[in-house]
């Protein structure tokens, strides 16, 4: 497991040196403002973080935490439930192909009308950008599941509880945090764009802030934090999946 981890630290630190050569080629290339080069942009972010950047991260942070959270305590029962009871699939599937295609930031001016501009519109959006992939990933998990799986389990009087924790959360597990991995990139980058509506914190507004005032230097340091919030998530969603599905990691 150390050598594994080792192998994808050199892997993820390979990976941020190939993009800031090529974001140092660039730069050099092009010669304007709006392209400034590396070490100018960190040479900036660490001046301005802790005293600006640090407050519209935790803000971003917390959105992004707080929607995923909802959209689990929410999408995590209703897809084992669409996937184990067929009853149940039959009439809540129908609700979900007619609601899940719909852009969801199509649905920001009305979030915005019924929950306001303030932080609750911008939760319930990232929950309904990520419920929808952990409703279908689970349901379907689940009912790719051969049916002589349960056999064992019903031969000796098992009830639901019991076939839940010892079938359906190993067997949906990495369906669950695929879905979440997945829906993840949206999730930023629509938090993003709410972010540009009706607050002063966040990383949205950070940015569009300073490209407003072209002050491209910071416009910059606050892509980097935004791209570096998504590395931790991802990252954090990797240590997940290895320590609970243990027997499909190589």
């Amino acid at each position: 497991m150390r050598n594994k981890s080792k192998v994808v630290l050199r892997a993820y630190l390979f990976g941020v040196l190939f993009l800031l050569l090529l974001w140092q080629l660039t730069a050099a290339l092009v010669q304007l403002p709006i392209i400034p080069e590396p070490l100018l942009v960190f040479e900036r972010l660490g001046e301005i973080f802790a005293d600006k950047i640090a407050v519209h991260a935790a803000y971003s942070l917390w959105r992004i935490f707080a929607g995923i959270l909802l959209a689990v305590l929410v999408g995590y029962p209703l897809g084992i439930i669409m996937g184990y009871f067929g009853k149940a699939d039959r009439y809540l599937a129908p609700l979900v192909y007619l609601t899940y295609p719909i852009p969801k930031i199509a649905l920001l001016p009305i979030l915005m009308l019924l929950a306001g501009i303030g932080e609750l519109s911008k939760i319930i959006m990232i929950f309904l950008i990520v419920v929808f992939q952990i409703v279908v990933a689970l349901r379907d998990g689940i009912r790719a599941i051969p049916a002589e799986t349960y056999y064992p389990l019903y031969s000796l009087g098992a009830r639901f509880r019991q076939v839940f924790r010892y079938i359906l959360v190993p067997a949906t597990l990495p369906n669950f945090i695929t879905a979440i991995r997945v829906a993840m990139a949206t999730a930023v980058s629509v938090l993003f764009f709410t972010e540009t509506f009706g607050t002063q914190y966040g990383m949205g507004y950070f940015i569009m802030d300073a490209w407003l005032r072209v002050n491209y230097l910071e416009m910059y340091t606050g892509i980097v934090i935004l791209s570096l919030m998504g590395l931790l998530l991802f990252g954090l969603l990797d240590i997940l999946e290895a320590r609970l599905c243990r027997w499909q990691m190589k």
